[in-house]
């Protein structure tokens, strides 16, 4: 671990960006050139001591987890991703494996969408960033850990919890479309990636995805009118629009609602009340 490569990269990484670059407000008069530490760190979900003492050349190695985080904080390319993890003492990760990270085009989109859901998928189907309408609409996706990061893995393992923003007429077609995807991830990194991993242990767990892997069905889709059921708000009809990266290793999906449909209203609802129960605001 080069601590010196490490914090001079790091601060001057900071310094090049501005609060709008990231989706921040500018805030009060700014004494420091470019993005404050703590500001770094709230992006990058970490304490702003652990994220200090990497600047300072101190504390313990960071983790490719930690560093996967910055490296989407920071808004940094594969090229810039790759040299973080180096000079933080880890090997390069293969562009082809899921990691934290996040193309910074989508992360610029994503940035400016602060009155429509939106998020951004990997491959495996892994949230890696929500805005808060995406939070309020279908709940924090990105706290789940090891195999239960993927939506198509907690399609099959949980499906009374994973289903039930799905009308039950749509949900054959929602699994179908899930199973498909990971076989075109599965097809792109190869039986020995994360993506072999995934569907080893669902074809162990679940005999309904046994049964749809046979169908040997392969698409990156996105349906382009779903309908979703809220707990509290009830049935929304949406429109995704999906936007991938060259590589198709990540998508921005966006939803929308028609123009003064009830759908819009209940959107804006839930942009005001966010993740609280109704019966609690």
């Amino acid at each position: 671990m080069d601590r010196t490569a490490l914090a001079e990269f790091l601060v001057r990484r900071r310094q090049s960006l501005l609060p709008a670059d990231v989706g921040l407000p500018a805030g009060a008069r700014r004494r420091t050139q470019g993005l404050r530490r703590e500001e770094v760190a709230f992006l990058a979900a970490m304490s702003t001591d652990y994220y200090t003492r990497l600047e300072q050349q101190r504390g313990p190695q960071p983790s490719t987890q930690l560093l996967g985080s910055l490296a989407r904080a920071l808004r940094l390319s594969p090229d810039e991703r790759d040299y973080l993890f180096r000079v933080a003492g880890h090997d390069a990760p293969d562009r082809a494996v899921s990691t934290p990270y996040v193309a910074p085009a989508l992360m610029r989109v994503l940035d400016r969408l602060t009155d429509t859901p939106a998020l951004i998928l990997s491959a495996l189907g892994e949230t890696l960033v929500q805005n808060d309408p995406a939070r309020a609409l279908l709940g924090d996706r990105t706290s789940y850990q090891g195999f239960e990061r993927s939506e198509i893995y907690r399609w099959f393992a949980s499906p009374d919890h994973e289903r039930r923003m799905y009308p039950e007429h749509d949900r054959e077609r929602a699994g179908r479309a899930q199973v498909a995807t990971l076989r075109a991830a599965y097809g792109s990194m190869g039986p020995q990636s994360q993506a072999g991993a995934l569907v080893a242990e669902l074809l162990r767990i679940s005999p309904e995805f046994v049964e749809l892997w046979d169908r040997q069905e392969v698409a990156r889709r996105f349906e382009d009118h779903k309908i979703l059921i809220h707990p509290e708000v009830g049935e929304l009809e949406l429109d995704c629009q999906a936007l991938f990266t060259e590589d198709q290793s990540q998508a921005l999906l966006v939803l929308t609602a028609a123009p003064r449909s009830d759908s819009e209203q209940k959107l804006k609802l839930l942009a005001v009340v966010g993740t609280q129960r109704f019966s609690n605001a």
